[in-house]
């Protein structure tokens, strides 16, 4: 029995217990906020998903955290199936929710899944694998092309499928991945310079008009208040209406009433800046920070390559969503539906974080080659 709790005692001391808090303390909050949202729909339905997706995923989080990280990469196979299968599903049996346009979920019967966050994770193991495997010849065009390859085809499948907010979170975790593979510039220029070419190509004729009015409504917010400009409309009276402190929890005069579209979900932010105010919003933002900072913390002090680029791929992944989100939520950038990590409703995306947040915590445990104890 001394033993197991002296192994107990083991695991606790090794596991980042930090990162751990903070995400539980952020969930707690979007949970709560998400209560206040749906309270008035007589229905406790969201609330339980969110506040049971939690248990699952702090408990999935422990458990893989267990397990050395390149356990993970040496079985890539296994998540590229897991991550990629279920994504080509909604081509055919997916189906778009009330209040969507894209068929990127599933319907399981007694809940529904976007595979398109079990595929983040899923690119996290199969990316850093592939860098593992080429890093001495990264910088080599016969081996750099396969990985640019690689990173391309999450993008472009989550793009046909519909949903371009997510693949833009794809493409930021890529080339964020790449940087810290050790990539060199001279690509990084080439790529951007690429891109600022292709832009115009992109607005005029690969975007459809609404998207195209989506980013004009940035510069002028009034100019289609009832259409491609509502949300973020309607999102900027809530925000003001929430001033320092806020008007209090289920006390917000349009969160209460539906006023915020989306309200628990993409534009929860502005849930909790109408109801808690300026002072709500800087505690989300303080908390997805030093979650962003654990995360990079964990990169920096791992031996293993291959650590650092899990670590770099579950910030980037975040991060992408934090800077979109918000963004979208004060009208600094078009609404391309991202959602907010850990805060907004949405029990496939919530346990997919924090299978993440296993990743980072196994390479936080295990970021040494051997750990000795004095007992041994």
């Amino acid at each position: 029995m001394s033993k197991i709790f002296s192994r107990f005692a083991d695991f606790i001391r090794e596991t980042d217990r930090l990162l751990l808090f903070l995400c539980i303390a952020a969930s707690v909050f979007g949970s709560v906020e998400i209560l206040s949202v749906t309270h008035r729909l007589s229905t406790l339905r969201p609330f339980a998903v969110q506040i049971a997706s939690m248990f699952v995923g702090v408990a999935a989080a422990l458990f893989i955290s267990m397990f050395e990280f390149e356990t993970f990469l040496k079985r890539w196979y296994l998540a590229a199936a897991i991550g990629v299968i279920p994504v080509i599903l909604t081509f055919f049996i997916g189906f778009a929710p009330e209040g969507t346009d894209d068929k990127a979920w599933l319907d399981l019967g007694f809940t529904t899944l976007q595979p398109a966050e079990l595929m983040k994770i899923s690119f996290i193991i199969t990316f850093s694998a592939h860098v593992k495997a080429i890093k001495p010849n990264i910088n080599k065009l016969k081996y750099l092309l396969p990985l640019v390859l690689h990173g391309a085809f999450p993008v472009l499948l989550i793009h046909f499928q519909g949903d371009d907010g997510t693949a833009l979170v794809f493409a930021v975790m890529f080339f964020c991945m790449l940087y810290a593979a050790g990539v060199s510039w001279k690509y990084f220029v080439a790529a951007i310079s690429a891109i600022i070419v292709a832009s115009p190509i992109v607005y005029f004729f690969i975007m459809n008009e609404d998207q195209r009015k989506r980013i004009i409504g940035v510069f002028n917010i009034d100019a289609d208040i009832k259409g491609s400009t509502y949300q973020q409309y309607r999102a900027r009276m809530a925000l003001a209406n929430g001033g320092v402190f806020g008007q209090g929890l289920f006390k917000g005069n349009l969160t209460q009433v539906g006023g915020v579209p989306e309200g628990r979900n993409d534009f929860i932010f502005v849930s909790i800046g109408e109801e808690l105010g300026f002072i709500g919003c800087m505690a989300v933002l303080i908390l997805l920070a030093a979650i962003c900072f654990r995360s990079i913390h964990t990169a920096r002090i791992c031996r293993k390559d291959s650590g650092k680029i899990i670590c770099v791929g579950f910030f980037s992944m975040i991060f992408a969503q934090i800077v979109i989100n918000i963004g979208m939520c004060t009208a600094l950038l078009p609404v391309i539906g991202v959602t907010l990590p850990f805060f907004s409703s949405g029990g496939t995306s919530l346990l997919c974080t924090f299978l993440g947040v296993g990743l980072v915590m196994s390479v936080y445990k295990h970021r040494n080659s051997r750990i000795i104890y004095l007992r041994d």
